[in-house]
């Protein structure tokens, strides 16, 4: 298994945080794509969406191939599948956590008093 650093991570995480990018990585799972067409739902230059691409590849979510004047971008799912397993540390936390606190409300709640045995003293002789 590859182990990333955190700068990697850093990079990976930056690279996601761009609903943009995001839309890109999308558009690439049904294969690969120009950046012409990675571009073409965004309504941007081709500058901009090279920065985009630049940022992807820089953090190892995409390879680029250039042929000529055409690029050719598409997904390289190694480094996903690293934030992925980070990000799985932290859920498998928050699952415990979440089970632990489910646990102890599901026990509070036998304890609860129920309307037949309720004795806090009110009295429901004036209800009309």
């Amino acid at each position: 298994m590859v182990e990333y650093t955190s700068d990697q991570l850093d990079t990976v995480f930056h690279a996601l945080s761009d609903p943009t990018r995001r839309g890109m990585l999308a558009a690439l799972q049904s294969g690969p794509s120009t950046i012409s067409d990675l571009a073409e739902p965004y309504a941007m230059s081709l500058a901009a969406a090279s920065k985009h691409v630049k940022k992807l590849e820089a953090a190892g979510l995409i390879d680029r191939e250039v042929i000529g004047r055409v690029h050719t971008c598409r997904l390289t799912p190694g480094t996903l599948k690293a934030a992925r397993d980070w990000l799985q540390t932290y859920e498998r936390f928050w699952n415990a956590r979440l089970d632990a606190l489910e646990a102890a409300l599901l026990a509070d709640e036998t304890d609860l008093p129920t309307p037949a045995n309720d004795k806090r003293g009110i009295d429901h002789a004036n209800d009309e």
